[in-house]
């Protein structure tokens, strides 16, 4: 009789340190990932993989067809999010009653896709020109599903580079000096809620802000014909005067940190002087407000000023923002001191998700890697964004990742229906019912006949 992995015809094996233990393997009824069938639910209420299958291209012939483009799809992004970051674990997923019963179609009955099945996926049809730029639009589209359900106010937008240190000779890698490393150089465009709206795969050795038309332009392009309030910060490596012009033609209000210099700490000077007096015991901050043009720019814009000293230091600490935004300066700090949830949405995508590790041989295939890691990444935010029960409101998408996704849980099979038992260890019956509750109630409203 032949066995799905995992699987063993023995009665199991007894330890010695209680004989009545005894050990048996179940592979195709036993999953570890149980809460993943939550992310599926929320899969199909806002129908991101439907996308998925309208966008892609399927360039696949003969037998390279037992699955869809769509299951293969979900087979890539799920295992992702359960922590598994390439292929290599695809053997072993294909017979795990969760992922089969996710992957869908003749997986449920059968198996999922083997890891050569999935190479071929990801490094020869999602590799292709007109996959790549898909696969680039698909997290704009699926933030777009999301709106659906909880229609916007307002977007603010957070652009970041990060790095992905390399360890082989992949096309692109580059030594960076900054980062000390070998590596590549990604650019990212996230939104107030943490959702990542566009990246891009950059070879190691570019500018922080190098292609940030191509990257920021699509994601702009998309929010212009909606009547919310539109707002933007990035750090100083994206002061840039073609920026400026930009964001002010397209109705953005934005704070843009500038490198300090000669000129702008001249503006200021009255307020570097150290304050009469004993040393403070606690910080002291002045701001400064004024109108500035630098030799590079096409007219003067507003540029604030803070100064603050800290107990025990000599000097100040002095920071420069440009910005349109019609606030006193300490709110407009305020705003752009918040664009640091960029930097943590970045590190949860490299603890959880393990996007940074890139490791094919060509850029193209490598980007692909990327955009799957962020749609990966995106499915998790989006069931932070539901309205979920406190208990469960203030967990990261790691925290998720261990604690929801990570569920045990035994298939029991009838005529007529599919049973997953779960381990009420992390949740209880109780707490995923109101989970999945939360899920439904993102189900977007039907359009009036």
């Amino acid at each position: 009789m032949s066995h799905l992995a995992g699987e063993s015809e023995s009665e199991g094996r007894r330890l010695d340190f209680d004989r009545r233990v005894r050990v048996e393997f179940h592979g195709s009824t036993i999953s570890s990932d149980g809460g993943l069938l939550l992310y599926r639910e929320l899969d199909d209420v806002l129908g991101l993989h439907e996308l998925m299958g309208e966008h892609l291209l399927d360039t696949r012939t003969g037998h390279n067809r037992l699955h869809s483009i769509v299951a293969l799809s979900r087979q890539s992004i799920f295992g992702r999010l359960a922590g598994y970051e390439d292929v290599n674990d695809a053997d072993y997923l294909a017979f795990d009653p969760v992922m089969r019963q996710i992957v869908g179609g003749r997986a449920v009955d059968h198996q999922a896709a083997s890891a050569s099945q999935m190479g071929r996926f990801e490094t020869e049809v999602l590799a292709t020109p007109e996959n790549i730029a898909a696969l680039a639009d698909m997290p704009g589209r699926w933030i777009n599903s999301h709106h659906a359900a909880k229609p916007l106010k307002g977007i603010t937008l957070d652009m970041d580079s990060s790095v992905s240190p390399t360890h082989g000779t992949q096309e692109g890698t580059a030594w960076n000096g900054h980062f000390d490393c070998s590596c590549y150089h990604p650019l990212f465009v996230f939104n107030q809620f943490g959702h990542l709206e566009r990246c891009k795969l950059r070879p190691g050795n570019v500018h922080s802000a190098d292609g940030w038309e191509e990257v920021l332009g699509p994601v702009m392009a998309r929010y212009a014909d909606k009547d919310i309030l539109r707002l933007f910060r990035a750090d100083a490596a994206f002061a840039l005067p073609a920026l400026y012009v930009t964001l002010e033609t397209a109705g953005y209000l934005y704070a843009i940190r500038l490198p300090k210099n000669a000129l702008l700490q001249e503006r200021i000077a009255d307020l570097l002087r150290r304050p009469v007096g004993r040393p403070p015991n606690e910080v002291r901050r002045v701001y400064g407000d004024f109108e500035y043009q630098a030799g590079s720019w096409d007219k003067p814009r507003r540029v604030l000023a803070k100064v603050e000293w800290h107990p025990g230091e000599l000097l100040p600490r002095v920071g420069f923002l440009v910005t349109n935004l019609p606030f006193e300066p300490e709110q407009v700090f305020a705003f752009y001191n918040q664009r640091g949830t960029a930097e943590q949405h970045i590190k949860e995508g490299k603890i959880a998700l393990k996007w940074t590790r890139l490791s094919c041989r060509t850029m193209a295939q490598n980007e692909v890697r990327l955009q799957l890691h962020a749609l990966a990444y995106n499915l998790g935010m989006f069931l932070q964004a539901a309205e979920l029960p406190d208990e469960v409101a203030s967990w990261s998408l790691t925290s998720l990742q261990i604690r929801l996704i990570k569920i045990g849980a035994r298939v029991v099979r009838h005529a007529r229906a599919i049973i997953f038992q779960l381990a009420e260890v992390a949740i209880s019956g109780d707490l995923y019912h109101r989970i999945l509750a939360a899920i439904h109630r993102l189900r977007p409203s039907p359009v009036p006949s």
